[in-house]
């Protein structure tokens, strides 16, 4: 099994993108357990107020990325080089 590079690290989109959909993950099974928890419906608010925006503008920023940089940036952050779209196993 391979580890990321510790060198390696997240830009700013991909930062932003990774903790949002952390959160957003969290707060969804957190709903799922206790849907009427005001603390929790408290955070998504201030998510969707405060945070979701720039995720989302993010998240377009990462979309326009061409597929072969995408590939590239995974290899990086994986520690391994990924086969070609469409290459046999």
């Amino acid at each position: 099994m391979t580890t990321p590079a510790a060198a390696t690290s997240l830009d700013a989109d991909e930062e932003r993108v990774t903790r949002a959909q952390r959160l957003l993950i969290h707060l969804g099974a957190a709903l799922v357990a206790r849907p009427f928890d005001t603390s929790t419906h408290e955070r998504l608010r201030a998510f969707l107020d405060e945070d979701a925006e720039p995720a989302l503008a993010s998240l377009a920023a990462l979309s326009r990325r061409p597929e072969a940089e995408l590939r590239s940036r995974i290899a990086e952050l994986a520690g391994h080089t990924l086969r070609p779209a469409g290459g046999t196993a």
